[in-house]
């Protein structure tokens, strides 16, 4: 993976049990080497969220957000959003559980700015706090290149 040439999705999901259920947000970036071509913010609508603490936690940047239903819509719009770009992926164990209909190729972030989760790489590459992962992890890259070099 070329991050300085290739076309690729960050991509981040956050469903509303612990690694199931309807997702709650979903966010990914759409990436041009290192210039971000579009972003994709869509939400499950907050009526179909049952759990307190999960309306509590994604209550930021509500405007920016499209809303949708269930998981269906939600995951329809992204495939037209990835189309056959690589998708890399913050957490791989249940992220795939809702990408299984989609034939990309897929692989984590993690070997690729040598860290084995969010919160070291966090540390690693000394990022400021964000409500977006899928930001924290194209600013890792942007660093992890520029310790190459």
């Amino acid at each position: 993976m070329d991050f300085k040439k290739d076309n690729y999705i960050i991509l981040e999901v956050i469903p509303n049990k612990s690694k199931d259920g309807d997702i709650i947000e979903l966010t990914a970036l759409k990436l041009s080497g290192l210039v971000l071509v579009d972003r994709f913010n869509y939400r499950l609508n907050k009526d179909k969220v049952y759990i307190k603490e999960f309306l509590d936690m994604c209550n930021y940047d509500n405007d920016l957000f499209i809303y949708k239903d269930n998981n269906k819509e939600i995951l329809d719009e992204l495939k037209k959003f990835v189309s056959d770009l690589k998708i890399i992926l913050i957490d791989d164990t249940y992220t795939l559980n809702y990408l299984k209909d989609f034939n990309n190729d897929m692989e984590t972030i993690y070997k690729y700015v040598n860290v084995k989760n969010i919160e070291e790489m966090v540390n690693k590459y000394k990022l400021e706090p964000s409500n977006y992962m899928v930001d924290l992890v194209f600013e890792a890259i942007i660093n992890s290149l520029n310790a190459k070099n």
